[in-house]
């Protein structure tokens, strides 16, 4: 069984520093991998074709592709790539593209061992390692809200991307005042920055980006996820079980309660959002 000494758990959520995501991770990631049967850590998409979480989590990862216009791109950076699921997925689409996951993880970067035509960089979102004007595109699924400082990262990208290149994020956001009275138990166990909508934009817009799409997906995203967990938590909860103490399973049931209650009340939202130069 996995132990997850409660103090570190809080520092980690409280303080959210690289070192603390990279820890929250490691001792976490394997929970989403267990209830979902697969390596991706998003989400998902969820809708009447799309019921569990792989084929949900698979159709964010092609939704977002589409967003990104993959069928043109050469050179793709993927940045916070975690176990690399969504990168192979692209591949297998995409074969013409070179794939580049930048993690700071360097556990989950091992996990995803070797494949053709993706190479894996252990290195921070805020300095990443590639030339100026050397990228087609810049993506960050579900990841950007861990990247600290934003603009760094922002900066990033506009110096990495070609003229024509794009910068495209998938991030889960605040909608309205993200308070403990409004966020309730999603005030710790949201275990990354909680950006609004209009912050981000702002962000974006004043590195010298403009915005041509953005799509707000909440309701695809927080609602079906946890009415899928709360439909299957007795078989769910015995694998967590296997390897996690109860209170784990506890938390993030009631995390996911909450999550869907916020969407609801449009508290917090999930946006996709293709940025150009």
């Amino acid at each position: 069984m996995i132990s997850i000494n409660y103090l570190d758990l809080f520092l980690w959520t409280f303080r959210r520093n690289e070192k603390d995501v990279v820890n929250l991770y490691t001792s976490l990631s394997p929970v989403m991998q267990l209830a979902t049967g697969g390596s991706m850590l998003n989400f998902g998409f969820w809708s009447k074709n799309h019921l569990d979480p792989i084929t949900a989590q698979n159709n964010l990862c092609m939704i977002f592709a589409d967003m990104a216009d993959l069928f043109s791109a050469k050179h793709v950076v993927d940045v916070g790539s975690g176990l690399s699921a969504p990168s192979k997925l692209w591949k297998n689409t995409y074969s013409d593209i070179k794939l580049y996951d930048v993690n700071i993880n360097f556990k989950q970067l091992v996990f995803s061992g070797q494949e053709k035509n993706i190479e894996f960089l252990n290195s921070t979102s805020t300095k990443l390692p590639f030339a100026p004007d050397s990228v087609d595109r810049v993506l960050a699924l579900e990841s950007v809200q861990h990247f600290k400082p934003l603009s760094d990262f922002i900066s990033e990208s506009h110096r990495i991307l070609k003229k024509s290149g794009l910068l495209v994020l998938a991030v889960p956001v605040t909608v309205k005042n993200s308070s403990f009275r409004k966020l309730g138990v999603l005030k710790f166990t949201w275990s990354s920055e909680h950006y609004s909508i209009n912050y981000l934009k702002n962000l974006i817009l004043s590195s010298g980006f403009s915005i041509s799409e953005e799509k707000l997906i909440g309701s695809n995203v927080y609602e079906p996820l946890a009415d899928y967990y709360s439909e299957h938590r007795p078989e769910l909860r015995a694998l967590i079980l296997k390897n996690y103490p109860s209170y784990v399973e506890k938390i993030l049931f009631m995390s996911l309660q909450k999550m869907k209650k916020a969407s609801e009340e449009k508290i917090i939202d999930y946006i996709l959002l293709k940025c150009h130069l």
